[in-house]
């Protein structure tokens, strides 16, 4: 398989950035999408021209590491899918394919397809955990949980973190990122001791980090690649209502 690439190059977040083509053949169908990354570089690096750079770390779609837009979507053309997780067998011999970073304010360009997802970080560390004192390990079964609310806990659980939501959202938003991270602990019993103060310091953090509102285009649940509900973004939403009434009549 022979492909045309268009891959956006950057040295430095100062420093303006391009689109350079490059045309790549031998491309097996069983390839993932950064083996054929790494096909490239092996062949830029023997041309004494310096390497691509861009993320990755499991290749098996878990740690969200391999945040690429490809032909404009990020993650790629296939729903339910990281970067790492797309095989070559989606595209066709002569394609162009055109691969940038995830573009959003709050994500600064590093380097390359590299981009700053810090921002992320800064989100959970303001509330995404549980800090009270719980004692000694206990038996699953000593703290009964509704299968309902277990599954629909396992359901944001499954957010890795990659940023594809707030990439594919025109507003730059980061809510279904944050309302996964909050909705997982809100549907267990560790996490009710700290509700209230969790949902209110994690949107003010995605506020002061520089995300955008959300205005329902719903594009951040298309292109996320475990497929989380936008559900979780209307119970935040409500959790942090109920949170800023109860401390104003606790005043």
């Amino acid at each position: 398989m022979k492909l045309k690439l268009h891959v956006w190059r950057q040295k430095d977040p100062a420093s303006q950035g391009r689109l350079v083509q490059y045309d790549v053949d031998d491309v097996s169908e069983d390839m993932s999408f950064l083996e054929m990354l790494d096909v490239l570089n092996e062949k830029l690096i023997l041309q004494n021209e310096e390497a691509i750079a861009f993320d990755h770390d499991c290749r098996e779609g878990i740690c969200g590491m391999c945040s690429l837009t490809i032909n404009g979507k990020p993650h790629g053309p296939q729903s339910g899918t990281t970067t790492c997780q797309l095989h070559m067998r989606t595209f066709k011999d002569g394609d162009e394919i055109y691969i940038e970073p995830f573009r959003a304010t709050a994500f600064p360009i590093i380097k390359d397809l590299v981009v700053d997802r810090t921002p992320l970080d800064k989100i959970i560390q303001s509330g995404g955990y549980v800090d009270v004192r719980t004692g000694q390990v206990q038996d699953a079964n000593n703290l009964p949980i509704r299968k309902k609310n277990a599954d629909l806990a396992m359901d944001a659980a499954a957010c890795i973190g990659c940023g594809a939501c707030v990439a594919a959202c025109p507003n730059g938003a980061a809510m279904l990122f944050t309302s996964a991270k909050i909705g997982q602990l809100a549907l267990l019993p560790q996490g009710q001791p700290e509700r209230k103060e969790r949902v209110v310091a994690m949107t003010e953090t995605m506020d002061n980090e520089g995300f955008g509102a959300c205005t329902n285009h719903y594009e951040c649940e298309a292109a996320c690649p475990k497929s989380i509900s936008v559900k979780f973004i209307s119970d935040m939403n409500k959790e942090l209502m109920k949170a800023k009434v109860s401390s104003i009549f606790s005043m």
